[in-house]
């Protein structure tokens, strides 16, 4: 029993705000450590690099076109009729792009080796991102090179290049 009045109510009070700052302490340490969780934990669109993700599309175009597989090069396509392509003619649409694919290198060995070399990457927008850079076919007879420009936009959760403008450097 406290014989002190005066010291006894003030350990009251002092043990009530200590029990005070302890449930402060411990509430301010519960809440950031669930903000930080908070902050960990993103979705994939989230933490996507949209270089590195374009990257995986482009060499994957390489991988298919160097297999002289034109249908699977193509996935790399906006499947829409608003694609355009622009080289030594203009196509427009998804299938006019595939269609002026398959004319223009009927088989492997048209097709040669595929060579890309990316010159300039810029993020235009959330959804969108051009990309400038050359290409180098190696085939038997020859090796065709020249530059693109890529506009690839985000649909439905992946990256689609939605615009082509290539042109072949004339000089051997």
């Amino acid at each position: 029993m406290c014989m002190n009045p005066l010291f006894c109510s003030t350990r009251i009070f002092l043990d009530k705000g200590r029990k005070t700052v302890l449930l402060q302490a411990k509430l301010f340490i519960l809440a950031s450590a669930l903000l930080c969780l908070a902050s960990c934990v993103k979705g994939p669109e989230a933490t996507e690099d949209p270089q590195v993700a374009i990257g995986t599309l482009l060499d994957r175009q390489v991988k298919a076109w160097n297999e002289g597989n034109i249908d699977q090069f193509m996935e790399g396509y906006w499947k829409s009729d608003s694609l355009l392509f622009v080289g030594s003619e203009i196509a427009t649409g998804w299938n006019a792009t595939l269609n002026r694919y398959k004319r223009s290198y009927p088989d492997k060995d048209a097709m040669g080796s595929l060579r890309f070399e990316i010159l300039k990457f810029n993020r235009v927008a959330a959804d969108a991102c051009l990309l400038t850079g050359k290409f180098f076919l190696t085939r038997k007879a020859d090796t065709p090179h020249g530059i693109f420009t890529l506009l690839l936009r985000k649909k439905e959760g992946k990256w689609v290049i939605v615009y082509d403008h290539t042109s072949q450097d004339k000089t051997p």
